[in-house]
């Protein structure tokens, strides 16, 4: 039988998976189409940040599904940003007369 702590932290991975996955189909399409109109930088940031002071808690408090979620999100995430920011970068290049 599961101990408390072996289904908390069940709950932990569970809950952390399924998060952390439910950004690939962004990325995906993101990075196979660099297509990034409709999506906000501003959002991205903020959600970016936010997941990044997470992975510092998680570390602080020793949590591995904190860590591990927080870190393959920021990843992800990360890389919608980076593409959304170069995106951005190249159009005003190419409106300057």
């Amino acid at each position: 039988m599961f101990r408390w702590w072996r289904m908390t932290d069940l709950l932990g991975y569970t809950a952390a998976i399924l998060a952390t996955v439910a950004f690939v189909p962004q990325v995906t399409k993101t990075v196979r189409s660099r297509k990034t109109d409709d999506i906000s930088v501003g959002m991205y940031i903020l959600f970016c940040s936010g997941v990044a002071l997470w992975l510092v808690y998680g570390l602080l408090v020793a949590s591995g599904p904190l860590i591990l979620s927080s870190f393959a999100t920021l990843m992800l995430a990360g890389t919608v940003l980076v593409i959304k920011l170069k995106a951005g970068r190249s159009e005003r290049k190419f409106m300057k007369p």
